[in-house]
Formats: C-alpha cells, sequence, structure tokens
C-alpha cells in the first residue's frame, strides 16, 4: 500500500468520521426542539384542564356576560385541536384569542365583587396564572430551540449532511403582536 492511498483512507476516514458527528448534532437538535414542544404541550393542557373550572365559577353568577364565557370556551376548543395537530400557526392564532378572552374575563370581574373575592376564583386566578408564566418561559425555550436548528441546517458544512438526511426546518411558535406580553392577571385586578 502506497502513501497516496493511506493519505486517501485518512481523508475518507476522517470525512466519515466528520459526517457522523454532524449527523448526530442534528439529531440532538431536532430532539431538543421536540422536548421543547412537548414542555409547552404539558402546560397547554395544564391550562386546558384549568379552563372549564374558571368558566364554571364564573357561570354561578347568573348576569355574569355568556358572550364572553364563550369566547373563550371556543378559543380553547381551537388551542386544543391545534395542539393535538401539532399546527403551531394555528396554535399561536388561537392562543391570542383564547388569551384576549381570558383578559375580557379578568377585566369584566371587576363587576362582581363577590365573585372576585371567591375562595374558588382566587385559586383559579394564580394557577392560571402561574400557567401563563409557564408557557411563555417554555415558548421562549421552544423558539429558540428551534432557532438553533433551523440556522445550523442552512449553514455550510453542516447543510450538506442536513439535505443528504433531510434535516426540515421547525415553525416559530409566534403569537400576535399584541399578545406577546404576558396577562398580567393581578394587575388587572389591582385597580
Amino acid at each position: 500500500m502506497g502513501v497516496g492511498t493511506i493519505v486517501v483512507l485518512a481523508l475518507v476516514a476522517a470525512a466519515a468520521v466528520w459526517a457522523i458527528l454532524m449527523y448526530n448534532n442534528l439529531v440532538t437538535l431536532k430532539h431538543n426542539v421536540s422536548k421543547a414542544w412537548s414542555n409547552i404541550d404539558v402546560l397547554l393542557k395544564q391550562r386546558h384542564d384549568e379552563l372549564p373550572k374558571l368558566v364554571e365559577t364564573c357561570k354561578q353568577y347568573r348576569q355574569f356576560e355568556q358572550e364572553t364565557l364563550q369566547r373563550v370556551t371556543e378559543a380553547r376548543a381551537r388551542v386544543q385541536e391545534a395542539r393535538m395537530k401539532h399546527d403551531i400557526a394555528a396554535l399561536g392564532q388561537a392562543e391570542t384569542a383564547l388569551r384576549a378572552g381570558l383578559g375580557s374575563i379578568f377585566a369584566t370581574v371587576e363587576a362582581y365583587p363577590e365573585l372576585r373575592t371567591a375562595e374558588t376564583f382566587q385559586h383559579l386566578l394564580a394557577r392560571i396564572s402561574a400557567l401563563e408564566n409557564a408557557i411563555a418561559d417554555r415558548r421562549e425555550f421552544y423558539n429558540e430551540s428551534v432557532n438553533i436548528n433551523n440556522v445550523r441546517i442552512e449553514q455550510f458544512p453542516d447543510s450538506l449532511v442536513a439535505a443528504l438526511f433531510r434535516f426540515g426546518p421547525f415553525e416559530l411558535l409566534q403569537f400576535a403582536s399584541a399578545e406577546k406580553k404576558d396577562v398580567d392577571v393581578k394587575k388587572l385586578f389591582a385597580s
């Protein structure tokens, strides 16, 4: 075996090792995005389970605006549907509608002092506020994971391995600009 053959074999082996390492890194990034999505999904499910309790608590006050409750119920169903389909764009729109509905409930409850001071309502308020904050944190983590993945699969030479093994980009979870800030429920009740 000549020196030229040994050099060629060494270059081929080095290229194979590089490709394997690159492939494994891209697999890790892909699974990080999935994990980040799962973290959001758990919180969305928890909030999904809490919202009917909030609606039922508000319904105990007959005069409470039924239209507001209906909007929240419908938005909740749209969020659930988008979550189950893993439709990120639809989820962003549904989340925007749900947050607007929750904001309406929290603003409207000002006219119902008995509801506002009810222990069950206060508990649900604290629980949903905590979930909203956690969802915002997880959304940031998810979008960061998506961004890292999307940048890596477009950068050279990673793009070669990504194209060969069909690693694709993920969609960012974006809410309407008015809804990008957290719902500060406590502030709504402070006035």
